[in-house]
Protein backbone atom coordinates (compact mmCIF):
# COMPACT_ATOMS: atom_id res chain seq x y z
CA UNK A 1 0.00 0.00 0.00
CA UNK A 2 3.01 2.65 0.83
CA UNK A 3 4.54 1.70 -2.16
CA UNK A 4 1.16 2.84 -4.09
CA UNK A 5 0.94 5.70 -2.36
CA UNK A 6 4.31 6.55 -3.53
CA UNK A 7 4.15 6.25 -6.43
CA UNK A 8 0.90 7.86 -6.77
CA UNK A 9 1.98 11.39 -5.10
CA UNK A 10 5.08 11.04 -7.10
CA UNK A 11 3.07 10.93 -9.92
CA UNK A 12 1.07 13.77 -8.97
CA UNK A 13 3.88 16.08 -8.30
CA UNK A 14 5.70 14.83 -11.96
CA UNK A 15 2.55 16.08 -13.66
CA UNK A 16 2.67 19.67 -12.12
CA UNK A 17 6.01 19.72 -13.67
CA UNK A 18 4.04 19.56 -16.83
CA UNK A 19 1.71 21.76 -16.11
CA UNK A 20 2.83 25.39 -17.26
CA UNK A 21 0.26 27.20 -15.45
CA UNK A 22 -1.63 25.57 -12.03
CA UNK A 23 -1.96 29.32 -10.39
CA UNK A 24 -1.86 29.38 -6.81
CA UNK A 25 -1.52 26.26 -4.99
CA UNK A 26 -1.45 24.37 -1.32
CA UNK A 27 -0.36 21.14 0.37
CA UNK A 28 -0.96 20.38 3.79
CA UNK A 29 0.19 17.30 5.31
CA UNK A 30 3.09 15.53 7.86
CA UNK A 31 6.21 14.77 7.43
CA UNK A 32 7.86 11.09 6.99
CA UNK A 33 8.93 11.33 10.78
CA UNK A 34 6.09 12.68 11.97
CA UNK A 35 6.71 15.13 14.81
CA UNK A 36 5.09 18.26 12.12
CA UNK A 37 2.15 19.22 10.25
CA UNK A 38 3.39 20.83 7.15
CA UNK A 39 1.97 23.74 4.48
CA UNK A 40 3.12 24.91 1.78
CA UNK A 41 1.92 27.74 -0.36
CA UNK A 42 2.97 28.92 -3.93
CA UNK A 43 2.13 31.95 -6.43
CA UNK A 44 2.26 32.39 -10.03
CA UNK A 45 1.76 34.82 -12.71
CA UNK A 46 0.92 35.88 -16.42
CA UNK A 47 0.76 40.05 -16.25
CA UNK A 48 3.02 42.50 -15.42
CA UNK A 49 1.11 43.07 -12.07
CA UNK A 50 0.82 39.42 -11.07
CA UNK A 51 4.63 38.48 -11.20
CA UNK A 52 4.95 42.14 -9.66
CA UNK A 53 4.90 40.63 -6.13
CA UNK A 54 6.85 39.06 -3.40
CA UNK A 55 6.25 37.09 0.06
CA UNK A 56 6.96 39.16 3.03
CA UNK A 57 7.39 37.73 6.74
CA UNK A 58 6.00 39.79 9.88
CA UNK A 59 7.57 39.54 13.12
CA UNK A 60 4.04 37.86 14.40
CA UNK A 61 4.88 34.89 11.63
CA UNK A 62 2.23 36.52 9.17
CA UNK A 63 2.95 36.65 5.49
CA UNK A 64 1.55 38.91 3.32
CA UNK A 65 2.35 39.63 -0.41
CA UNK A 66 3.84 42.81 -1.36
CA UNK A 67 4.52 44.86 -4.47
CA UNK A 68 8.28 44.18 -5.39
CA UNK A 69 8.30 47.42 -7.01
CA UNK A 70 5.27 49.91 -6.04
CA UNK A 71 5.64 52.15 -9.30
CA UNK A 72 4.62 49.05 -11.24
CA UNK A 73 1.45 48.12 -9.13
CA UNK A 74 -1.62 48.90 -10.91
CA UNK A 75 -4.27 46.35 -9.45
CA UNK A 76 -3.84 45.51 -5.73
CA UNK A 77 -7.56 44.21 -5.24
CA UNK A 78 -6.63 40.36 -5.86
CA UNK A 79 -2.82 40.16 -5.67
CA UNK A 80 -1.69 41.89 -1.99
CA UNK A 81 -3.36 40.07 1.00
CA UNK A 82 -1.89 37.69 3.74
CA UNK A 83 -1.71 34.28 2.51
CA UNK A 84 -0.63 33.05 6.16
CA UNK A 85 -1.82 33.86 9.78
CA UNK A 86 -2.55 32.12 13.26
CA UNK A 87 -4.80 32.52 15.77
CA UNK A 88 -5.00 30.37 19.07
CA UNK A 89 -2.98 27.44 17.50
CA UNK A 90 -5.19 27.33 14.60
CA UNK A 91 -2.93 27.82 11.70
CA UNK A 92 -4.36 29.24 8.02
CA UNK A 93 -3.20 29.38 4.53
CA UNK A 94 -5.19 30.84 1.31
CA UNK A 95 -4.60 31.86 -1.78
CA UNK A 96 -6.66 35.75 -0.70
CA UNK A 97 -8.32 37.86 1.53
CA UNK A 98 -10.26 34.93 2.94
CA UNK A 99 -7.21 34.33 4.74
CA UNK A 100 -8.96 37.38 7.11
CA UNK A 101 -12.35 35.86 6.96
CA UNK A 102 -11.06 32.72 8.66
CA UNK A 103 -9.15 34.75 10.59
CA UNK A 104 -11.96 36.79 11.95
CA UNK A 105 -13.99 34.06 12.62
CA UNK A 106 -12.20 31.74 14.39
CA UNK A 107 -11.10 34.93 16.73
CA UNK A 108 -14.93 34.97 17.40
CA UNK A 109 -15.33 30.89 17.94
CA UNK A 110 -16.50 30.29 14.63
CA UNK A 111 -15.52 27.70 12.24
CA UNK A 112 -13.09 27.41 9.11
CA UNK A 113 -16.41 26.40 6.92
CA UNK A 114 -19.05 28.94 8.55
CA UNK A 115 -16.03 31.32 7.30
CA UNK A 116 -15.92 30.23 3.90
CA UNK A 117 -19.86 30.24 3.65
CA UNK A 118 -19.48 34.00 3.62
CA UNK A 119 -17.03 34.28 0.50
CA UNK A 120 -17.19 32.84 -3.45
CA UNK A 121 -14.87 32.75 -6.53
CA UNK A 122 -12.66 35.64 -7.22
CA UNK A 123 -14.39 38.47 -9.19
CA UNK A 124 -12.16 38.00 -12.13
CA UNK A 125 -14.40 37.05 -15.09
CA UNK A 126 -14.01 35.29 -17.20
CA UNK A 127 -11.53 33.20 -15.47
CA UNK A 128 -13.85 33.43 -12.16
CA UNK A 129 -10.36 32.07 -10.00
CA UNK A 130 -11.53 29.78 -7.11
CA UNK A 131 -10.02 30.73 -3.40
CA UNK A 132 -8.65 27.92 -2.06
CA UNK A 133 -7.87 27.73 1.39
CA UNK A 134 -6.18 25.17 4.28
CA UNK A 135 -6.38 24.77 7.45
CA UNK A 136 -4.34 22.83 10.74
CA UNK A 137 -5.87 23.45 13.69
CA UNK A 138 -4.06 21.64 16.55
CA UNK A 139 -7.31 21.95 19.32
CA UNK A 140 -9.17 20.09 16.47
CA UNK A 141 -9.27 16.65 17.91
CA UNK A 142 -11.02 15.13 15.34
CA UNK A 143 -9.77 16.63 12.04
CA UNK A 144 -5.11 16.56 11.06
CA UNK A 145 -6.12 19.35 8.15
CA UNK A 146 -8.58 20.61 6.16
CA UNK A 147 -8.97 21.64 2.85
CA UNK A 148 -10.87 23.85 0.80
CA UNK A 149 -11.76 25.42 -3.07
CA UNK A 150 -14.93 27.72 -3.57
CA UNK A 151 -15.56 28.12 -7.82
CA UNK A 152 -17.62 28.70 -10.45
CA UNK A 153 -19.80 26.40 -12.12
CA UNK A 154 -18.82 25.83 -15.68
CA UNK A 155 -17.47 29.34 -15.75
CA UNK A 156 -20.15 31.89 -15.44
CA UNK A 157 -21.71 33.51 -12.39
CA UNK A 158 -24.63 30.88 -12.08
CA UNK A 159 -23.61 28.67 -9.44
CA UNK A 160 -21.08 28.62 -6.39
CA UNK A 161 -19.60 25.04 -5.84
CA UNK A 162 -18.38 24.56 -2.17
CA UNK A 163 -16.02 21.78 -1.62
CA UNK A 164 -14.10 20.86 1.50
CA UNK A 165 -11.99 18.24 2.24
CA UNK A 166 -11.40 17.06 5.65
CA UNK A 167 -8.80 15.24 6.96
CA UNK A 168 -8.93 12.82 10.29
CA UNK A 169 -5.38 11.63 9.67
CA UNK A 170 -2.50 12.88 7.96
CA UNK A 171 0.18 10.52 6.40
CA UNK A 172 3.69 10.68 7.52
CA UNK A 173 5.69 11.45 4.27
CA UNK A 174 2.68 12.70 2.07
CA UNK A 175 0.43 15.68 1.86
CA UNK A 176 -2.73 16.52 -0.17
CA UNK A 177 -2.23 19.42 -3.12
CA UNK A 178 -5.30 21.74 -4.40
CA UNK A 179 -4.70 24.32 -6.71
CA UNK A 180 -6.08 27.17 -8.57
CA UNK A 181 -6.29 25.80 -12.13
CA UNK A 182 -6.20 23.02 -14.40
CA UNK A 183 -3.71 24.42 -16.25
CA UNK A 184 -3.13 27.40 -18.80
CA UNK A 185 -6.11 28.81 -20.62
CA UNK A 186 -8.33 31.19 -21.59
CA UNK A 187 -10.54 31.56 -19.90
CA UNK A 188 -8.54 29.78 -17.39
CA UNK A 189 -9.75 25.95 -16.49
CA UNK A 190 -10.90 25.90 -12.94
CA UNK A 191 -8.74 23.25 -10.66
CA UNK A 192 -10.83 19.77 -11.04
CA UNK A 193 -11.57 16.60 -8.61
CA UNK A 194 -10.06 16.03 -5.21
CA UNK A 195 -6.89 17.25 -3.54
CA UNK A 196 -4.26 14.84 -4.82
CA UNK A 197 -1.69 13.18 -2.82
CA UNK A 198 2.11 14.43 -3.17
CA UNK A 199 5.27 13.79 -1.29
CA UNK A 200 6.95 15.67 1.45
CA UNK A 201 10.25 15.42 3.35
CA UNK A 202 11.09 16.02 6.62
CA UNK A 203 13.53 19.11 5.90
CA UNK A 204 11.65 22.63 5.17
CA UNK A 205 14.22 23.91 2.45
CA UNK A 206 13.81 20.33 0.98
CA UNK A 207 10.50 20.82 0.93
CA UNK A 208 10.61 23.85 -0.84
CA UNK A 209 13.10 22.55 -3.25
CA UNK A 210 11.78 20.03 -4.83
CA UNK A 211 7.69 22.37 -5.16
CA UNK A 212 9.97 25.56 -6.35
CA UNK A 213 11.75 22.95 -8.92
CA UNK A 214 8.48 21.56 -10.40
CA UNK A 215 6.62 25.02 -10.62
CA UNK A 216 7.05 26.48 -14.27
CA UNK A 217 10.48 28.97 -14.51
CA UNK A 218 8.42 31.05 -16.33
CA UNK A 219 5.33 31.78 -14.66
CA UNK A 220 6.32 30.88 -10.93
CA UNK A 221 6.87 33.79 -8.34
CA UNK A 222 7.02 32.79 -4.46
CA UNK A 223 6.62 30.17 -2.34
CA UNK A 224 6.61 29.76 1.10
CA UNK A 225 6.90 26.43 3.62
CA UNK A 226 5.64 26.84 7.34
CA UNK A 227 6.07 23.44 9.79
CA UNK A 228 4.08 23.32 12.62
CA UNK A 229 5.57 20.62 15.63
CA UNK A 230 2.50 18.55 17.18
CA UNK A 231 2.42 19.02 20.62
CA UNK A 232 4.28 22.27 21.38
CA UNK A 233 3.10 24.12 18.33
CA UNK A 234 6.11 25.67 17.32
CA UNK A 235 6.37 26.82 13.97
CA UNK A 236 9.24 27.18 11.12
CA UNK A 237 8.68 29.05 7.72
CA UNK A 238 10.73 29.70 4.62
CA UNK A 239 10.51 31.86 1.90
CA UNK A 240 11.60 31.76 -1.35
CA UNK A 241 10.51 34.90 -3.97
CA UNK A 242 12.02 34.68 -7.58
CA UNK A 243 13.93 37.50 -7.50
Amino acid sequence: MSTNRAAKADQYLNGLKENAYPGRGIVIGLTPDGTRLVQVYWIMGRSENSRNRVFVQEENGFVRTEAKDPAKLTDPSLIIYYPVKHVNGAHIVTNGDQTNTIHEALQAGGSFEIALATRTYEPDAPNFTPRISGLVDLKDGQFAYKLSILKSGDNTEEQTLRHTYTYEKALPGFGHCIHTYAGDGNPLPSFQGEPALVPLQNDAKQIADTYWHVLNDENKISLLVKTIRLGSGETELLIVNKD
